[in-house]
């Protein structure tokens, strides 16, 4: 029984308010995964709560937000919003709660040097009253007679090249849950580095790019939260996935006929 209550308390960490969080009911009532729990104790020796794995950690996205929907007449939205930095601005709109962003960091208030992504800038992005600063947000679509697709995600300075390695995938064929799980890296000039995922290269092909002059930096944290749609115009099939990475999901939900 103490033993069942160390294994059942542990997993207590995961839940939280139905009404402000998923609990993970399905996967932590499976007989599967309470059968291991099972098999873990030993009735001979007490298990020192270190020794197990700890709850999975809540994961809640602390950047920016993508979503992509579409409607049954095809009309889509893939949009980006974004804080910037964690809290914005740390202001808030009075009587609403809602956070004011510090997209200041997107000018270069510096020209001599970079902003927090370490993305430098000239003049044309200078800081001015009235003007936009440049953003890395890429919400995309590509559309043609027989399809139509749509690409975005959260990242920062490395959104364009996530959304580019995943319009890659859907341009090889590679089937829509590929796209947004692809294995990601990234350059963007300056630091004049390589930053790559574990699974983005093979042995040999970190020793040709090193060989050929590149500096390659591991990534050791997930990045990124990418949303994806796909719509076949020729069959009317839609498909959705979601990063495999974050925290998203993908839902399509049969259309309700207008009356």
């Amino acid at each position: 029984i103490i033993e069942a209550l160390r294994r059942a308390y542990r997993d207590r960490g995961e839940l939280g308010d139905p009404d402000f969080v998923e609990p993970p009911l399905a996967r932590l009532l499976a007989p599967s995964y309470l059968d291991r729990l099972a098999a873990g104790i030993d009735r001979t020796r007490a298990t020192p709560s270190a020794e197990l794995p700890p709850a999975s950690p809540w994961r809640e996205g602390e950047h920016t937000t993508h979503f992509a929907v579409m409607d049954a007449e095809g009309n889509a939205v893939a949009a980006t919003l974004s804080l910037n930095m964690m809290f914005g601005a740390a202001f808030t709109v009075p009587g609403t709660g809602v956070l004011l962003n510090d997209e200041m960091d997107d000018f270069a208030a510096d020209i001599e040097g970079s902003n927090a992504y370490g993305l430098v800038g000239s003049q044309a992005n200078a800081i001015a009253g009235g003007k936009r600063p440049l953003s890395s947000m890429s919400p995309t679509f590509i559309e043609s007679d027989a399809a139509m697709a749509s690409f975005g995600t959260p990242g920062g300075s490395r959104i364009p090249s996530m959304v580019l390695l995943s319009v890659l995938a859907y341009l090889e064929g590679r089937p829509v849950e590929a796209w947004p799980a692809v294995p990601r890296f990234h350059h963007q000039y300056l630091p004049d580095r390589v930053q790559y995922e574990a699974d983005a290269f093979d042995e040999s092909q970190i020793a040709a790019l090193r060989a050929r002059g590149h500096r390659l930096s591991l990534i050791e944290r997930d990045y990124g939260n990418q949303q994806v749609l796909f719509w076949d115009k020729r069959s009317g099939a839609v498909q959705a996935a979601s990063d495999p990475r974050g925290i998203g999901r993908a839902l399509t939900v049969p259309a309700t006929p207008a009356r």
